[in-house]
């Protein structure tokens, strides 16, 4: 009788669903065969606009990447490099298709070292200019050039995270009121980290069309992450492990959170070397490599009073780690703005959420909280005043 009685219902519910959407649909196609309905709807001039992609310099030649990101196909008509108009061959053709992409290549002998600007019009004169502010040989996806990248990441991410998690022992000699400083100085190193990761997607997303919606992109990287991890954390609550299971659990948490935040500093270190800014990858992976080995330490202070097996620290470390050479070579061979607003969303929702967890399980609802509450502050301003300071060397 249930099924009977159901049926008719599930149909009617699924038809006032379905109803204002064919009304909508209805809607919009009278909108458009009248033409707005008598409105003008054609914009009283061109609107056109480019995204430039990646650079790519070879010996006497430069392919420059774009994408139509205008609401209506655009049509190249000349290029001109420093002011001088110059001969380009395009991939597809000079019609560029809205949210289409196109190859630009020109036979132009270039000088090491120097700056170039190159502007391109469109059939409707209108410039876009992309600059090149240190030409030098891109990089190509070759196994010497993957290993340079590898070693980059090697370098940022793995080995100071390791490194920080070699005071270990020296943390399991600590009182209650040191740990309690130490857990809230993990909670404001993650907080700095997530608000850092924050400005540079927000930097980075400046420079993207608003076809991309870097905001929204941002949005999306930040609260999907959370409620990922927050998934997860609850998923490994309701299991009924051990308190020491829970705390390994935290950490490997923590890990993986600050590894979807080094997938950001590898981008932007292989960004900097694609371009040529040899000297600025150079003081980012210095900076990042003092700067991560605070990481290493957040990631071991849960587990202070267990122990844990090396491989597990090992495990941990990678986990932290590891990702940063992913992002050296996404960084320094793909160059995409909106893949690097979405990891660094991504990474910043990551932090966010750990800091969170870190911050509910281990600072503010402990009896030592209770008792030194200037304790738990006073963490939290020390973790991210150690990286305000030490990001000084990277920016």
């Amino acid at each position: 009788m249930a099924t009977d009685s159901g049926a008719p219902s599930k149909a009617r519910a699924w038809l006032f669903f379905i109803a204002p959407i064919v009304v909508l649909a209805a809607v919009i196609a009278l909108f458009v065969s009248t033409r707005g309905a008598g409105l003008n709807v054609e914009p009283a001039v061109p609107i056109e606009t480019v995204q430039f992609g990646r650079t790519i310099l070879r010996p006497g030649e430069i392919e420059l990447h774009l994408r139509n990101t205008s609401p209506q196909p655009i049509t190249i008509s000349q290029v001109s490099i420093n002011e001088a108009i110059w001969p380009y061959t395009i991939s597809p053709g000079r019609i560029i298709p809205r949210l289409g992409k196109a190859v630009l290549t020109l036979n132009y002998v270039w000088v090491q070292s120097e700056a170039y600007e190159i502007t391109v019009f469109t059939g409707n004169s209108i410039p876009f200019t992309a600059s090149i502010p240190v030409a030098t040989v891109t990089p190509n996806a070759s196994a010497a050039t993957l290993w340079k990248f590898t070693l980059i990441g090697i370098y940022v991410g793995i080995i100071p995270v390791i490194l920080g998690m070699f005071w270990l022992p020296a943390l399991r000699q600590l009182g209650s009121r040191a740990m309690l400083f130490l857990m809230a100085a993990t909670v404001g190193l993650l907080i700095f980290l997530g608000i850092d990761a924050i400005s540079e997607a927000l930097e980075i997303g400046g420079e993207l069309e608003d076809t991309f919606q870097a905001t929204g992109l941002i949005a999306i990287g930040i609260v999907g992450t959370w409620l990922l991890l927050q998934a997860v954390s609850r998923r490994q609550e309701t299991i009924g492990r051990s308190a020491a299971g829970q705390r390994m659990s935290l950490a490997a948490v923590i890990a993986v959170g600050i590894g979807l935040h080094n997938l950001g500093e590898g981008l932007a270190i292989g960004a900097a070397y694609a371009v040529g800014a040899a000297a600025l990858g150079t003081f980012l992976v210095v900076g990042f490599i003092i700067q991560n080995i605070t990481e290493g330490l957040g990631i071991v202070v849960p587990i202070a009073k267990d122990k844990p097996s090396l491989r597990t620290l090992a495990i941990l470390g990678l986990i932290g780690g590891a990702p940063a050479i992913l992002g050296a070579w996404v960084g320094g061979l793909v160059s995409s703005r909106a893949l690097s607003v979405l990891f660094l969303a991504i990474g910043a929702g990551a932090v966010f959420q750990v800091a969170y967890a870190i911050g509910r399980k281990m600072v503010w609802t402990t009896k030592a909280a209770d008792e030194m509450p200037v304790t738990a502050f006073a963490g939290v301003l020390a973790g991210m005043l150690v990286l305000y300071v030490t990001g000084i060397a990277i920016k």
